[in-house]
């Protein structure tokens, strides 16, 4: 075998290793559940091998759906008492013990993509699902909207926990009262690769308040101190916007709301420009102040189909000025951290979802040497969760499912 296959039966077997009979673990140990954005990712790498499993994957995700048509970040499928904060911190009443929050909707996308790969078969599989994610999406539209753009009102949700757009919001919160516990994710991981205490203790803080209101969105919209408007939430929910169109066409629906849905958030996401930074910026609500951060998710908007030049030009300096991009702080801000989580790694997720969608938007050049320079990352350093944008050095623990699903999926035939 060549180098190259020699990785992907590797990428496949942790895959393997990380499945649980109908949804994959992010990683043993650390991750004993199904991660939302986690499991969309895995099921498009099992697709590369295994097509059946990939769409057990998303429906068995969809099994967590509120009646209301969230679908939680996390699934608590089985009982792991030394996991914090477990289904009774959160205190959830869904049909699957759960978290009370989201994450990035990229199920859809998957779910199309993965259908592209099983038309004939997946057409029933995806005519099942549609419904279940356009429920989804028309949550996310009632409740999380501010001027178009997608709010965020936890750092969980949106994946990139501590990453600096949520400094200022975290800085004003009181958390003095959230009492005593013990962190799971330090036990497994070096705590220089994870969040602060500081951090966590307002994750928590915004937990317990999620509960005290019974997860009611009114009135967490009300009293929640944390509401963000995110490119992560906004770029990743208009691109679901937009495959739920082209799959509900594909089926016969009627698509018309979703043609609204489409031109809203595309308003929205320009709201999202920040023109004394020259990117795309996360913004409170609350107080109307600027997170002042260039992320990795700021470079999402091909993703969902928002062409813009200046991005461009800043993408194309960042991967000239770091051996593996794209980092997910700027390396020249004054918060970047090579190693802690989401101040300055490389994720090749994020990765991914850029790549994907430069692709889509005719930068060819661009989306393919992100995709080699990921899989260099990859074949040089491993499965781990996120890399040092400068030396590659992997963080995070090194079978990570969805690092090896982007392997197979995408950056391993570069």
């Amino acid at each position: 075998m060549t180098s190259s296959q020699v990785i992907s039966a590797e990428a496949k077997q942790v895959l393997i290793t990380n499945d649980r009979g109908g949804y994959t673990v992010p990683t043993e140990g650390l991750y004993p559940y199904q991660w939302n954005w986690d499991s969309a990712v895995a099921a498009l790498g099992f697709a590369q091998f295994d097509v059946d499993r990939a769409w057990v994957e998303i429906e068995t995700l969809f099994q967590g759906q509120w009646d209301d048509g969230m679908v939680p970040h996390i699934l608590f499928h089985k009982s792991d008492p030394g996991y914090f904060p477990g289904p009774d911190v959160w205190g959830c009443l869904g049909p699957i013990p759960s978290s009370g929050i989201i994450q990035p909707p990229i199920a859809a996308t998957m779910a199309r993509l993965i259908w592209a790969q099983d038309e004939e078969a997946g057409r029933a599989r995806i005519a099942a699902l549609y419904p279940k994610m356009l429920k989804w999406h028309s949550w996310i539209m009632r409740w999380r909207l501010h001027r178009g753009a997608v709010c965020t009102t936890h750092p969980w949700e949106t994946g990139r926990d501590n990453a600096p757009d949520w400094d200022n919001t975290m800085q004003r919160m009181d958390a003095s009262d959230v009492g005593e516990y013990t962190r799971r994710d330090t036990q497994h991981v070096d705590s220089a690769d994870r969040p602060t205490k500081f951090d966590y203790d307002r994750y928590v803080k915004l937990v317990q308040i999620g509960r005290r209101l019974k997860w009611d969105q009114a009135a967490m919209l009300a009293e929640s101190p944390f509401r963000v408007a995110d490119p992560t939430m906004t770029f990743t929910t208009l691109r679901a916007a937009r495959d739920l169109r082209t799959v509900g066409q594909a089926l016969g629906a009627d698509t018309a709301i979703l043609e609204a849905d489409i031109k809203r958030l595309e308003a929205g996401a320009a709201t999202l420009w920040n023109p004394a930074l020259g990117s795309y910026d996360s913004r409170d609500v609350l107080s109307g102040e600027w997170a002042g951060c260039v992320s990795n998710a700021s470079y999402l908007c091909w993703f969902a189909g928002v062409e813009n030049k200046d991005m461009l030009a800043r993408l194309r300096a960042v991967m000239e000025r770091v051996t593996y991009p794209v980092p997910s702080n700027d390396t020249g801000a004054e918060s970047f951290d090579a190693r802690r989580y989401w101040r300055g790694p490389t994720w090749a997720i994020v990765n991914m979802l850029i790549g994907m969608g430069l692709a889509d938007m005719g930068h060819v050049d661009e989306a393919n040497t992100l995709a080699k320079k990921t899989g260099d990352l990859i074949a040089e350093h491993g499965f781990a969760a996120y890399f040092d944008p400068f030396t590659g050095s992997a963080a995070g623990g090194g079978t990570f499912t969805w690092t090896a699903a982007v392997w197979l999926a995408w950056a391993g035939g570069n």
